[in-house]
């Protein structure tokens, strides 16, 4: 029998046990190995029922003297069974379980787990944990340290601990070399698994969670690593030389001064694209932190050694957008094309070639590319990634990913291993902080009444987001229909004297671009939106942003919506909207908004709140499932990682790694 068996296999199970696990994510007896206790119950103090004191938890190990069953009518019975030392008895009681009478027999040596009561003098204990004593065999369900596990129906801690301590017969081979385990103090594979699910002491689970939390991060960094390295080996591209005269009249030119931290990024990815392997970076960076500048100063020197660029955006605004910023910013004499569903300009022609998922579809995608930029990453399945740097001849493209999602750098350490990762961390000087207010709901008129006075006296352009309703990548027609009908309540009440446009997902693109068109020109004073509208709009001239249901977003997610506001150097304002049964702890967490700007730093409260399934607002396919380490111990993450670049870069892996390598399930977001 192997670990990666189906449970069923194991003596005990079987099919209809096999479908009850499945419902906890179990469906090898390495899943079950790894299933680990959430808690644990300690029983290790075995006591005579005579020195037992009441609301005491303790163990108590006799002779079953006499047991009944008593129908209660209904189909409702008790069990009273008399257990006794020679110290004393107990009595003991469980509810509706007649089947006890067949396991026990008077005379038979039981121990119990459970907390003492008492009914006047008499010792009692109500449905505690029980097993029989059998000679020569180790108690698991009391007299010590029990593990209670996550359960589901017809699947007890009980029954786990049964079938896990069978389980754990199996050789479990080590995987780790014995200079990591000797240098870092690790317990064995088989040791850590045993100590984890039947610990003796408290030093025993502590040392097996660390054990085995460092497995959970060091794996996938291990994978990371040796696709890092394959990507390098295999992956040979143009060499990209800048001309730097060139390059330092283009940004001379800009309306704006480069911050330090875009200079630092410029550098380093001229830098990779000298070398005849494949650039392959990501770079995070706050909303409006200026990161498109570094992809259109890429794309500078790509075009300054006749290679071409593809520009890839998730959606067609932000395509569009990314059109009429690299032409404003690039000489005249370099053709700039954009191809979505909608639009097609100078398509076939183009030296950088701008587009939506429409350029997957191409016949033909344009030959000499030197480099590819993909904005918003993880809005990119990896297959759809991978056609878009496909390449007929030897060479493939450098590639350079961008994100505004705020990631902790301990996140970006494990799920984008594999990339060159970059932080752009600095804000342009001419950008003022966004003053984020929580606006209790007996403060919404006067809200409103402010908001107006913005829009007449400033010309202020207002953003209005209503939530998802349902958790979904997409808009579902019951948060349209939310939003629309917010649309018209405010159209006809409070904003009737004003101009307010209504923009989601599933109105058409040429409407759509028409209402984002007239909303940049002020041909709008408000725009009310569903939050999965376009996350890459710029419209300069809003400066007041107002969040509905604040409470039902993530705090990076509702960062990322208001640094559509604050992008010229008005002041801006954010207004979040949350019900008045609003919880203390959501409150306190919304609160944080108004004195943190940062989104990294957002992004790990959020990590440290809600788990890494939320750090882009909604639970992603992929992400590993960590069950005892944290992705919020950057120490921890910071250590896998340099064990998995030792090991990876030595080109050969001990044979117990490679093989569990092999093995593993742990998923990973890709990288291209």
């Amino acid at each position: 029998m192997k670990l990666s068996d189906p449970v069923g296999k194991l003596p005990g199970v079987g099919e209809t046990y096999a479908k009850r696990l499945a419902k906890l994510k179990i469906s090898s007896i390495y899943q079950l190995l790894h299933h680990y206790p959430d808690h644990y119950q300690d029983f290790s103090q075995i006591t005579k029922i005579g020195l037992a004191r009441p609301q005491e938890a303790v163990t108590i190990q006799g002779k079953i003297i006499k047991i009944t069953n008593q129908y209660r009518g209904r189909g409702k019975s008790l069990q009273k069974a008399t257990v006794a030392d020679e110290t004393g008895q107990i009595q003991i009681t469980w509810f509706n379980q007649p089947f006890l009478l067949n396991s026990f027999k008077e005379g038979s040596l039981i121990s119990i787990s459970g907390v003492i009561d008492t009914f006047g003098a008499l010792k009692t204990m109500t449905s505690p944990s029980f097993e029989i004593i059998f000679p020569g065999r180790p108690t698991i369900h009391t007299g010590q340290i029990v593990a209670v596990y996550p359960e589901t129906r017809g699947v007890s801690s009980k029954w786990l601990r049964s079938r896990i301590r069978a389980a754990l017969r199996l050789p479990l081979e080590e995987f780790l070399p014995k200079s990591l385990l000797t240098k870092e103090g690790f317990l064995p594979y088989q040791e850590a698994l045993k100590k984890i699910h039947f610990p003796q002491k408290k030093a025993d689970f502590l040392a097996a969670r660390k054990r085995l939390a460092f497995d959970e991060l060091f794996l996938p960094q291990v994978k990371a690593q040796i696709k890092k390295l394959s990507w390098q080996k295999q992956r040979l591209a143009p060499v990209i030389t800048g001309k730097k005269d060139e390059i330092e009249r283009l940004i001379a030119k800009l309306p704006f001064k480069l911050t330090q931290a875009q200079e630092k990024i410029i550098q380093k990815t001229f830098r990779a694209m000298t070398k005849n392997t494949a650039m392959n970076q990501l770079l995070c960076g706050d909303v409006g932190s200026g990161k498109t500048i570094i992809a259109i100063m890429a794309a500078f020197a790509a075009w300054q050694n006749q290679l071409k660029t593809l520009v890839m955006a998730p959606t067609e605004i932000l395509a569009k957008q990314h059109y009429d910023t690299f032409t404003r910013f690039l000489p005249s004499k370099i053709r700039v094309g954009l191809q979505t569903g909608t639009y097609k300009k100078n398509h076939n022609q183009a030296d950088i070639l701008i587009g939506t998922h429409a350029l997957l579809f191409r016949k033909k995608l344009p030959k000499a590319v030197g480099l590819v930029v993909i904005d918003e990453q993880h809005r990119f399945g990896v297959k759809q990634r991978s056609n878009l740097i496909k390449t007929d001849g030897s060479l493939f493209p450098h590639v350079l990913t961008m994100t505004a999602t705020p990631i902790p750098r301990s996140v970006a350490l494990v799920l984008h291993g594999n990339l060159d990762l970059s932080f752009l961390d600095q804000m342009p000087e001419n950008r003022k902080t966004v003053k984020t207010w929580l606006v209790p709901e007996k403060k919404r008129s006067s809200a409103y009444t402010w908001i107006k006075e913005q829009i007449k006296k400033k010309g202020a352009q207002v953003f209005i987001i209503y939530p998802l309703i349902e958790e979904s990548e997409h808009e579902t027609m019951k948060d349209i229909r939310a939003a629309v009908v917010e649309y018209e309540k405010l159209t006809k009440t409070v904003f009737a004297d004003f101009r307010v446009a209504l923009i989601h997902g599933r109105i058409k693109a040429d409407k759509k671009n028409r209402i984002i068109k007239d909303f940049s020109q002020k041909k709008i004073d408000i725009l009310v939106a569903t939050s999965v509208v376009e996350v890459g709009l710029d419209i300069p001239g809003a400066t007041i942003m107002v969040i509905e249901g604040a409470n039902r977003f993530g705090l990076a997610q509702i960062h990322q919506l208001r640094g559509r506001i604050g992008r010229n150097d008005r002041q801006s304002y954010c207004l979040l909207f949350a019900p008045t049964s609003l919880g203390v702890k959501s409150y306190r967490r919304l609160k944080i908004l108004e004195r943190t700007n940062l989104g990294v730093e957002l992004a790990k409260l959020d990590l440290e709140e809600r788990g890494p399934g939320e750090i882009f607002g909604t639970t992603q396919h992929g992400f590993p499932e960590f069950k005892l380490a944290s992705l919020a111990d950057y120490q921890l993450v910071e250590k896998t990682k340099t064990w998995a670049k030792q090991l990876a870069g030595k080109g050969k892996l001990p044979n117990g790694l490679k093989k569990r390598l092999e093995e593993d399930k742990i998923g990973q977001i890709e990288p291209n």
